[in-house]
């Protein structure tokens, strides 16, 4: 029996200070998989997240269904962090997990929680470093854990191992297979890496402002030798 569709696109547009970044693109996310969005540099692929979002006008149809928590998380492509700013990864882990503002201190409750979204995403030990004085890796690491924990039913990510060294990837994309082998998670993923694609995904649509072809990574990767770099 086939699994249900998560998420469907049925020809959608978007446009941008005047400009088509997506032309009547159309597919379907199935539920429970990683599915996978590949292509050069500037085809439309973070606009097309931006969408599915809901950060972005556009024409068409953009259907999700919610079968259990009826949560999405999302992890950006890029996250500007004040270096200023006096804010400790456990006050900005907080935000999220907490009531009360952070300024009152961290409650018994989230303090645990916290800890476990680090030690995820081996960073234990991180809770009182400042947000600015964390790597551009680091950080990306710790959005990544305020994202999967808890597990959302929906994960959007763009290029979530951009900034990270190999096992740092690695360890990512072990987490990704547990989201959607434990809990079920359906992921969609904007990658340019081509070990990571063939490592996770179930179903690859390549988009260059239009879908060229959706089908198994192998396959799409193969017509795609060009676009996806190792």
């Amino acid at each position: 029996m086939s699994k249900p569709t998560a998420i469907e696109l049925d020809k959608v547009s978007v446009r941008r200070a005047g400009r088509l970044t997506v032309d009547e693109a159309s597919f379907q996310v199935t539920a429970g998989t990683i599915h996978v969005i590949v292509g050069p540099n500037g085809a439309g692929k973070s606009t097309l997240l931006a969408a599915m979002l809901g950060q972005l006008p556009f024409t068409g149809k953009i259907d999700v269904t919610f079968r259990k928590t009826g949560t999405i998380a999302y992890v950006p492509q890029s996250f500007t962090a004040d270096r200023t700013l006096p804010i400790t990864v456990e006050e900005f882990l907080a935000l999220a997990r907490q009531r009360r503002p952070v300024c009152f201190g961290i409650s018994k409750i989230a303090r645990p929680r916290i800890s476990k979204v680090l030690e995820h995403v081996g960073l234990a030990g991180f809770e009182k470093r400042r947000v600015g004085e964390l790597s551009g890796g680091e950080l990306r690491r710790v959005l990544i854990g305020n994202a999967i924990e808890p597990a959302p039913e929906i994960l959007l990510c763009d290029e979530p191992s951009a900034g990270l060294d190999r096992e740092a990837a690695d360890e990512l994309d072990k987490l990704l297979i547990n989201l959607r082998e434990e809990h079920g998670t359906t992921i969609v993923m904007v990658s340019h890496d081509r070990e990571q694609v063939l490592r996770v995904a179930d179903r690859v649509t390549r988009f260059d402002l239009k879908v060229r072809q959706t089908g198994r990574a192998d396959e799409v990767l193969a017509a795609a030798t060009n676009e996806v770099t190792p």
